[in-house]
């Protein structure tokens, strides 16, 4: 399947969506808008001419100092054909988010904690979205261009590992506002709250 086959059935389930084809040598690839992504998401794996039904990873890509700042890659496979693609979405440097996309692929969870904790992409509607490869006092996000390079941080340890009934609290009430904090997709330049604050 090529990417003017996945264009055309995209255009025909969503008539007026904006999609731009980009040169790759390894796979189809399209860029699509930030606010179109959930529905583009749904017909990709819905829709019979497509099947793109699983999320094989996910990844970003920072190009700083230059606007758009981010673009967030997901890898789609269709086992059915089978085909590969690659979706992709440019978001600005200030409010770099979109909703979470574990609705269409479940796998996803994983894989957008892994961008929020590494470039600070937030996923509106993400259940658990904290950090899952740097430890929890990590200040950043150390795949950023603009992060430091010379970093001296002593690395700090919980000892012991039970938590206190006040820290327990605390951390529930931090995950609640990173979970809940952003009030969903609310426009290309508003990003709701802000859950990329490290905690």
């Amino acid at each position: 399947m090529d990417v003017t086959a996945i264009t055309a059935a995209l255009k025909a389930a969503l008539p007026e969506i904006g999609i731009e084809a980009t040169p790759a040598g390894d796979r189809p690839t399209i860029v699509i808008e930030r606010r179109r992504l959930l529905d583009v998401c749904h017909a990709l794996r819905d829709d019979a001419a497509l099947r793109f039904t699983v999320l094989t990873d996910m990844t970003a890509v920072d190009y700083w100092p230059g606007e758009p700042r981010f673009e967030l890659i997901y890898h789609l496979l269709s086992p059915d054909r089978p085909a590969l693609m690659r979706l992709k979405v440019r978001l600005p440097g200030e409010g770099a988010f979109v909703p979470t996309a574990q609705e269409v692929w479940p796998s996803a969870g994983w894989l957008e904690r892994e961008v929020w904790d590494l470039f600070g992409i937030a996923f509106d509607g993400h259940p658990d979205l904290r950090r899952l490869l740097m430890p929890e006092d990590w200040e950043g996000h150390p795949l950023r261009k603009d992060y430091p390079v010379q970093v001296r941080m002593t690395p700090k340890v919980f000892e012991p590992l039970q938590l206190s009934e006040e820290e327990f609290k605390a951390r529930l009430q931090a995950d609640r506002h990173v979970r809940q904090g952003s009030g969903g997709l609310q426009g290309e330049g508003s990003a709701g709250g802000n859950p990329t604050k490290s905690r």
